[in-house]
């Protein structure tokens, strides 16, 4: 048997939309259609934005590096 929780809590990420929504509609008029998530899904979206961006960044900088021993081969020689 599953309790439910006393109080249902929004997450950071629920604010934020929330936030976003608000802020929209009050500049423009018009209600924006933003999807309500689960916390679950929220979570999931949040770490794979992170996973993304971490991976992103990783590659970058090792793209830099390889550029940089590459150039600075040339230059000795």
């Amino acid at each position: 048997m599953r309790f439910k929780p006393p109080f249902r809590r929004k997450s950071t990420l629920q604010r934020f939309v929330d936030r976003v929504g608000d802020r929209l509609e009050a500049a423009s008029g018009v209600t924006p259609d933003l999807p309500d998530m689960s916390s679950r899904k929220a979570v999931k979206t949040g770490l794979i934005a992170a996973g993304s961006v971490v991976g992103l960044t990783a590659g970058s900088a090792a793209l830099s590096s390889l550029r940089h021993r590459v150039g600075r081969g040339r230059d000795d020689s």
